[in-house]
């Protein structure tokens, strides 16, 4: 079976954010792939450091609407879009000003981890599943980059596997340096197991870290990508402990190799 359509769900992508490593992958893969004859859908949380005057955000009145409860509160999920006009490549942004308005990414700007990353994971994850949904797009792959997708595979695997536009979905994970050994929330397993996560699947994500959170990422993936050299060896062992399909991400023919890596995933 051969790759038609992959999700690429990101952290940040060049323009919109600085042109950090991560923000620069998640621009330069989608184009090089899209380049290859693959559909493409992609997506990334609409930091108050976007500028959406200047990158022309327009909301998609037909995706937005939507709530999202996580713990008992409801959020409104916004959809709008943009695009890079000399490779005509759209960016999805998952728009909800309490989860991302801010001006940073997990941290603040001391560098202390926001105590609400959880539900904004939560909030991601499932933002960006519905939305394909409203889309009635199915993809073949589903690629997630840095910590703020590390959700996306156990919703995939335990809340949409059964739902006809995830069914026969793959998904990869690529880990960044964006992890610590910084506790999350405390209440992580209640806000996954109300939102839709199995109890048995909800509980291992107690008095979990930030490099935690990034191994259970994996190991509900079907393949792994290390996208930087500064990823932890406790991450790295892990990986090799589990034996998926993986590579590390290196500047000369990258493509070359994520084509193999989504080709061999289709095939298993």
């Amino acid at each position: 079976m051969s790759v038609g359509r992959i999700l690429f769900v990101n952290q940040s992508i060049e323009p919109y954010l600085e042109a950090t490593y991560e923000s620069k992958i998640g621009k330069q893969l989608p184009i090089t792939i899209q380049g290859k004859g693959i559909e493409t859908r992609v997506f990334m949380p609409k930091y108050g450091l976007v500028n959406e005057k200047k990158h022309l955000l327009h909301e998609v009145i037909r995706l937005s609407g939507q709530n999202i409860v996580i713990s008992r509160h409801t959020h409104p999920l916004i959809i709008k879009v943009s695009s890079i006009p000399a490779f005509r490549m759209q960016t999805y942004f998952i728009v909800n000003d309490h989860y991302f308005g801010r001006k940073n990414f997990l941290t603040d700007e001391t560098g202390k981890y926001f105590t609400d990353n959880d539900e904004r994971a939560i909030f991601y994850a499932r933002g960006v599943m519905e939305t394909v949904k409203n889309l009635s797009w199915r993809p073949d792959i589903i690629h997630c980059h840095g910590w703020i997708s590390c959700l996306v595979p156990i919703f995939l695997k335990k809340f949409y596997i059964d739902n006809p536009f995830f069914s026969n979905a793959k998904i990869i994970y690529s880990v960044y340096d964006d992890h610590s050994t910084k506790n999350v929330s405390r209440s992580f397993v209640n806000k996954l197991h109300k939102s839709g996560i199995p109890i048995e699947d909800a509980e291992r994500y107690e008095k979990i870290d930030y490099e935690t959170a990034l191994k259970l990422a994996i190991e509900y993936s079907d393949g792994v990508v290390i996208s930087n050299r500064n990823v932890s060896k406790g991450i790295r062992e892990h990986i090799a402990q589990l034996e998926k399909p993986f590579f590390e991400h290196k500047e000369n023919k990258y493509a070359d190799k994520y084509m193999e890596l989504y080709q061999l995933i289709m095939e298993k």
